[in-house]
């Protein structure tokens, strides 16, 4: 029976949320010291990855250490702006069915223990805000990482607090199941045997096979050349040297904007590099859009199953403003799903004000702007989109309060809103990562 590593996460000074007089790092701490006596007394040897170690640090020291059979687990409890969102959920790697399935394990164990808190469900991490998660992509070992609940929500926090020792048992049960689950002893990866897989690019047999190695998909480095994806400058995509030759996860190509599929019966990873869209315009603000007003309608509603029940006509709108002044439909209609939160919206501004991209007022109103309909509020986002990422004037009339104030042209691509739009200098990532998950939701990438 293999070890399990387990990291509270927020090491080396990083607090994480910070909410009712506590904070993200301390309550995990404290979640963790009591699923560790309860591991072992069950037969388990378990490590406790050091707290003062950054999240690049943990997984190196986990990397370090790790033996065939191992599995690695994460807890964090985040932060939203929206107080009434909560629950618990558990990321796992995308186009992992294995991962998945061990993910719902995790996740049902922890909520027979403690069914008063909601489950939000099994998710991969390109669902996450910046499309990957380092603890699911770079750790050797099988990881995951859970969301025991929302720090910044009252219900979650007084859980968190008061039934701390059923949620530690909770993902101990979890723990155990996955650990048996997963097997192997320690053994030398020296001599390891990873089973064959096929390997499918652009709907054609590739004639090498690929292997498996942790449920995960790895492909010869020769195709990864042959796709045109230079990878000398990419230190943390994962490579194996496996008899003479080296390998590469799959997975790991999405992010050079590879499609990257898996089917199960057959045990073949589909890659595509030829796509319906452009990947070279994906980043760029003044350009066409590419999904279908039904498309945005159908990834808005997949991440939030009442997002369209106020604003019904909002992909309609995205389309029409977008096209009149040359915008992006797609990445503001995303810059929109970033910044609400899919239509959740916060407690900063509310639906009634039409606001979709948090807009500021002139002098910098504490509630932001405030537009008489929706469909001019996205016209306001529009025209701020198009002030950051063009000379050219507006066609129709302003409407954003704020046009004047910026630098025109300064910002012509996605990245370049980081630190400008939103003080987040991973702003502009987590909106790209929001147009990847359409374009691949909509079967564009």
């Amino acid at each position: 029976m293999g070890r399990i590593f387990i990291s509270a996460g927020h090491g080396g000074g990083d607090s994480g949320a910070i909410a009712g007089g506590t904070t993200e790092a301390q309550e995990m701490i404290l979640l963790r010291d009591q699923i560790l006596p309860e591991l072992r007394s069950r037969g388990f040897e378990v490590l406790s990855v050091p707290d003062n170690l950054t999240s690049r640090q943990s997984i190196s020291w986990i990397n370090a250490r790790d033996r065939t059979g191992d599995i690695a687990l994460e807890i964090h409890a985040d932060a939203f702006n929206n107080p009434g969102t909560r629950g618990a959920c558990v990321f796992h790697i995308a186009n992992n069915t294995e991962r998945k399935s061990q993910a719902e394990m995790l996740l049902l164990a922890l909520l027979r223990r403690v069914p008063q808190l909601p489950s939000r469900g099994a998710k991969p991490d390109t669902a996450t805000g910046v499309g990957r998660l380092a603890f699911c992509r770079d750790t050797t070992i099988p990881s995951m990482l859970m969301e025991v609940g929302f720090l910044t929500n009252p219900d979650d926090r007084f859980l968190i607090q008061n039934r701390r020792r059923d949620i530690a048992l909770g993902i101990a049960d979890g723990l155990a199941a996955w650990s048996r689950a997963i097997g192997g002893g320690g053994g030398n990866p020296q001599t390891t045997t990873y089973p064959p897989i096929n390997i499918n690019i652009n709907n054609q047999t590739y004639a090498e096979k690929g292997v498996l190695i942790n449920s995960n998909a790895y492909i010869p480095i020769d195709l990864v050349d042959r796709l045109g994806v230079n990878l000398t400058n990419a230190p943390n995509v994962r490579r194996v040297q496996y008899r003479g030759v080296v390998y590469v996860k799959a997975i790991e190509l999405r992010d050079f904007n590879i499609s990257i599929g898996w089917d199960n019966n057959s045990r073949t990873v589909s890659l595509r590099s030829i796509l319906p869209v452009c990947v070279g315009q994906i980043d760029k603000i003044m350009t066409n859009g590419n999904a279908s007003e039904v498309q945005l309608m159908m990834f808005v509603k997949a991440n939030n199953e009442n997002a369209l029940a106020q604003f019904p006509d909002l992909p309609k709108l995205y389309r029409e403003e977008a096209a009149i002044e040359g915008v992006n439909h797609d990445v503001a209609f995303c810059q929109m799903c970033v910044e609400t939160g899919f239509l959740r919206f916060g407690s900063d501004i509310s639906p009634s004000q039409n606001n979709f991209a948090s807009l500021g007022t002139v002098g910098g109103g504490s509630e932001g702007a405030s537009f008489p309909s929706a469909r001019i509020g996205v016209r306001a986002h529009i025209q701020h989109l198009k002030a950051y990422a063009s000379l050219e004037p507006l066609v129709q009339e302003l409407v954003d309060p704020r046009f004047r104030f910026v630098t025109r042209g300064v910002a012509p691509l996605v990245d370049q809103l980081s630190g400008r739009w939103a003080a987040d200098l991973k702003y502009g990532s987590r909106i790209l990562a929001t147009v990847r998950r359409l374009y691949e939701a909509s079967g564009l990438l």
